[in-house]
C-alpha cells in the first residue's frame, strides 16, 4: 500500500506577513523537493477536507472554535497572541490542516493507505483546548487521535512529537485520558516552557539542552520514548513531524541533521509494524529552515513509503 500524501491550496493563503517564518513557502520548499526527489510520484495525493465543527468539539472548547470562526477577518491581520495571527483566509486554511488529520485517519484505518503525511499548515500542537497560540490555531493532532477513538473506536493511540518545542497543547488536551500516550523531546528551557515537570505514565516528556545532537537525541528516544511505546503498544501512532531541531534551523539550539530524522522515523514505523499494524499518520508542525525542511521531511516520507530499504 502507498503513503498519503495530503495537502491543499488553501494551506498557502494562510500568511501572518512579511518575515513571520511560519509562511507559506515552507509548503512550496517540501513539494520542490518530493518532486526534484523523485517521492512525488510514489505518493497517493489527496486534497484536505474542511474539518467539521464536531471533529473539532471533541478537543476544543465549542465557545474556543466559535471565538476562532468571529475572530477571522475581512481583511488585514488579526493577531489572537503576539506570534499568532489571522488573515482572511486563514480560517479554511485551519479547517483544512485539522481535516487533513482526519482524512488520514480515515484512510490508514480504512486499509486504503498503510500510512499518512499532512503537508498542511498552521500547525496544532501548541494549540489548547481553549486556547491559540505559537503559529497554531486548532491541534490538527489532536483532532485526528479522536477521530481515530471516536469513530473507530480505538482504545491506545500513541503521538511521537519531534518538534524542537514541547508540545503543550497536546499534552493539555489529553492528560487526563489514559487511551493517548505523547512522547515528546523538546529544547528546555525554551519555549512554551512547560513540559519539563509533568511527566506521567503517559505523558513521556524528555526536556533536552541547548546544543543536543544527534547522538544524544537518539539515545534520549531509545532510553525513553522506545521502552515506553513497546509497553502501550499503541494500536495507531500519529507524529508531530517537525523539523526544527534542525542545525540549520535558527529558530532553536539543537543539531540534529537529516539522517536523525530517517532514524527516528524507522524506530517509530518498527513499534507501527509490531504493535499498530504499520498504521502512521505524520503531520506537519514547525521547520523554518526551508531548504532543510524539505531534506527533512523527503527523509522522512522515503522511511514511510518503505523507499528506504528498512
Amino acid at each position: 500500500m502507498q503513503t498519503a500524501y495530503i495537502s491543499h491550496p488553501d494551506c498557502l493563503k494562510h500568511d501572518m506577513g512579511a518575515h513571520h517564518p511560519e509562511c507559506p513557502q515552507r509548503l512550496m520548499a517540501i513539494e520542490d523537493q518530493l518532486l526534484a526527489s523523485g517521492l512525488m510520484h510514489h505518493l497517493q495525493r489527496h486534497d484536505a477536507p474542511l474539518a467539521t465543527f464536531e471533529q473539532l468539539a471533541r478537543v476544543h472548547d465549542p465557545r474556543y472554535i466559535e471565538s476562532i470562526q468571529l475572530a477571522s477577518p475581512g481583511q488585514g491581520l488579526v493577531y489572537l497572541d503576539p506570534d499568532t495571527a489571522m488573515n482572511r483566509f486563514s480560517l479554511n486554511a485551519a479547517l483544512r490542516a485539522a481535516g487533513a488529520a482526519v482524512l488520514a485517519t480515515e484512510l490508514v484505518l480504512e486499509h486504503k493507505v498503510e500510512n499518512a503525511f499532512c503537508a498542511i499548515r498552521p500547525p496544532g500542537h501548541h494549540a489548547e483546548s481553549a486556547r491559540a497560540m505559537g503559529f497554531c490555531l486548532f491541534n490538527n493532532v489532536a483532532v485526528g487521535v479522536a477521530h481515530a477513538m471516536e469513530k473507530y473506536g480505538l482504545s491506545r493511540v500513541a503521538i511521537a512529537d519531534f518538534d524542537v518545542h514541547h508540545g503543550n497543547g497536546t499534552e493539555e488536551i489529553f492528560r487526563n485520558d489514559p487511551r493517548v500516550m505523547l512522547c515528546s523531546t523538546f529544547q528546555h528551557p525554551f519555549y512554551p516552557y512547560r513540559g519539563a515537570d509533568s511527566a506521567s505514565k503517559t505523558m513521556i516528556n524528555v526536556p533536552l539542552a541547548a546544543g543536543t545532537d544527534g547522538p544524544a537525541f537518539r539515545q534520549a528516544v531509545t532510553d525513553h520514548w522506545l521502552p515506553a511505546l513497546e509497553d502501550f503498544r499503541p494500536e495507531m501512532i500519529f507524529i508531530s513531524a517537525g523539523f526544527d531541531a534542525h542545525r540549520e534551523d535558527d529558530m532553536a539550539q539543537f543539531r540534529l541533521a537529516e539522517a536523525d530524522y530517517t532514524w527516528v522515523t524507522q524506530q517509530i514505523r518498527e513499534i507501527a509494524k509490531r504493535h499498530a499494524s504499520g498504521r502512521i499518520v505524520s503531520v506537519l508542525e514547525g521547520g523554518y529552515a526551508l531548504h532543510a525542511l524539505g531534506r527533512c521531511v523527503a527523509a522522512h516520507i522515503k522511511v514511510l513509503s518503505g523507499l528506504d530499504g528498512s
